[in-house]
């Protein structure tokens, strides 16, 4: 209610960055839900986009990683390609999500071990072979170099893709390609609490999600490709050894 009621007013914004926004509602939204966490898991630390940084190891214990508006730009314009996004980690590895897409109504949840739902129904990630055939989703990010060189690799692979969508949320383009709305999505600029839920939410998809070196994903890494195990696995044979960062 939070971030729908703030919608409403078109909230103002403060420039954290080019094309880096927040809004009174993103902190009024944060802060809820710190106090929510707080009372229900006093033990577990919290690591939030605005204002929390109590973590000193990502990677011990129980910790959650909270973004309360993922594509403030877009929110802050009036335009409903925004979400909150929250996962729960244990010793680093991310092991619930939950990306809501508030304007939209849509719900994308999994917990480790128990598979993707989408407003409450079994969802799976494409089954899409290759890139040719695929809804390539990429994001630009903060990082005006990187976002470069990504779009470099896009103007050579077209128009061998059916499309390219950019949809201003790293956590819903990577919901999208857990359950098949992409069928493979790319971004080289990340944080912990953009791409958290996103791990969980596309391994239970049945789908893999890799760093630009083709390696094991952690929230710490700022480069993901995800989605069907094709695509990733052709983007990433043909970035190889391509420096993209």
């Amino acid at each position: 209610m939070i971030i729908l009621d703030g919608a409403k007013q078109r909230p103002a914004r403060e420039t954290k960055g080019r094309g880096n926004f927040v809004t009174e509602t993103d902190l009024a939204a944060e802060k809820a839900v710190l106090s929510l966490l707080a009372n229900e898991y006093p033990d577990h630390a919290v690591l939030s986009e605005e204002t929390s940084s109590d973590v000193e190891r990502w990677d011990e214990g129980w910790l959650w990683v909270v973004d309360p508006i993922d594509g403030t730009h877009n929110y802050s314009q009036g335009n409903p390609n925004f979400a909150f996004n929250i996962a729960l980690c244990h010793d680093g590895d991310p092991v619930l999500g939950l990306t809501r897409s508030p304007a939209i109504g849509d719900e994308f949840f999994a917990t480790k071990g128990g598979g993707l739902t989408v407003n409450g129904q079994p969802a799976r990630c494409s089954d899409v072979a290759s890139i040719k055939d695929s809804v390539w989703g990429m994001d630009m990010g903060y990082d005006d170099g990187r976002a470069a060189k990504l779009l470099q690799i896009i103007v050579e692979v077209w128009p061998g893709v059916q499309a390219v969508r950019i949809m201003g949320s790293a956590a819903l383009g990577l919901a999208f390609a857990a359950c098949g709305r992409y069928d493979f999505f790319v971004h080289s600029k990340l944080y912990p609490w953009d791409v958290a839920a996103g791990i969980v939410l596309v391994r239970e998809g049945g789908g893999n999600i890799f760093t630009r070196d083709g390696g094991p994903v952690s929230i710490q890494n700022q480069g993901v490709v995800a989605g069907a195990s094709g695509p990733v696995a052709e983007f990433l044979e043909l970035t190889k050894g391509r420096d993209w960062r």
